[in-house]
């Protein structure tokens, strides 16, 4: 077994020390990273307990067997499941991994996803800018005092620019390597994914001696941070976020990158992978999780009139300007 990202040493972010207060990446920022005694005061062992009961059509949340956008749910994440591979992973990263794509600004990227609707969602069908909207202020009205954890409501699904040509031009990808739920890939496929195992019968993956077992290309508790997650929206945010020196706390980068792999967080798989510094992302991409989730059914936001408080926001995180994307 062996680490796909010890050959991909320019990507990999090593896990880091509970109690450090500020780390420098690799581009000279630094970033803040939460003390113990800050953590408790924020009271992260009850988590604010709050659950809306239906989605905007009026159903249950995460309905993947009957919901109004059945159709197009299942091709999504059919192909999907089929098409992530390893051999995959690798390829998309080279090519957008570079930041080579051209610079915009954060509010510049919003409102190109006015164009998009996520085809993988079964709670929602408008545009994802309304969404990240509608996350962050849910977010800003239980965590008032923690205007980090605004802006990543703000952020979280802004990489979907990944399937916008106004963005990606011939790189454009289609949104089954974009949106949805993801997984690890380069092991055995969970059931705890959306449509299950058997989702996966024609991933060639499965063929594979190594990548079709339990541990696969990885060892046993190498933690979240060297594993290779199917691609998309998260880890190109994530990405670019600590390319262009973003200072918002690692806990928040991490409900960035981890926020759409629910067999983890929500269904508990890939436990083997896990080591201790995973305990402290787990609570805080949960605590995260319900407002992602459950703000889809919340009043449309007044965009305009939210857009100077973001924006301040993004200045004082260090995502002000132009970034390369």
């Amino acid at each position: 077994p062996y680490f796909y990202f010890c050959h991909n040493s320019k990507f990999e972010n090593p896990p880091l020390p509970l109690k450090t207060k500020r780390m420098s990446s690799s581009n000279g920022a630094t970033t803040p990273v939460m003390e113990e005694n800050e953590r408790s005061e924020l009271g992260l062992e009850s988590f604010h307990d709050w659950k809306p009961t239906q989605n905007a059509f009026g159903d249950n949340f995460r309905n993947y067997e009957d919901s109004k956008r059945q159709e197009i749910v299942q091709m999504t994440y059919e192909i999907m499941h089929t098409r992530q591979t390893v051999e995959f992973g690798e390829k998309v990263r080279e090519q957008w991994l570079n930041f080579d794509k051209g610079e915009f600004t954060v509010m510049e990227m919003i409102a190109l996803l006015d164009n998009l609707i996520d085809d993988s969602d079964p709670d929602n069908e408008l545009p994802n800018s309304i969404h990240d909207f509608q996350t962050a202020e849910r977010i800003r009205k239980v965590w008032p005092d923690h205007d980090w954890f605004h802006l990543v409501g703000l952020l979280h699904d802004v990489g979907k620019v990944l399937a916008l040509p106004e963005v990606a031009g011939d790189a454009v990808l289609e949104q089954w390597a974009v949106v949805g739920d993801t997984f690890v890939v380069g092991c055995e496929p969970s059931d705890a994914c959306v449509f299950g195992k058997k989702s996966f019968a024609k991933n060639p993956d499965l063929q594979h001696p190594v990548y079709s077992t339990e541990l696969g290309m990885y060892e046993a508790g190498c933690g979240l941070d060297k594993l290779m997650i199917s691609f998309g929206h998260d880890e190109y945010m994530y990405q670019v976020l600590k390319h262009n020196g973003c200072t918002i706390p690692e806990e928040g980068l991490a409900m960035i990158r981890f926020h759409s792999l629910y067999p983890w967080h929500d269904a508990r798989a890939y436990m083997q992978f896990e080591a201790p510094e995973d305990a402290e992302k787990l609570k805080w991409v949960k605590e995260f999780n319900k407002f992602d989730l459950y703000s889809k059914g919340d009043e449309l936001p007044d965009v305009e009139a939210l857009k100077p408080y973001y924006q301040s926001l993004l200045e004082k995180y260090g995502l002000g300007g132009k970034l390369k994307w």
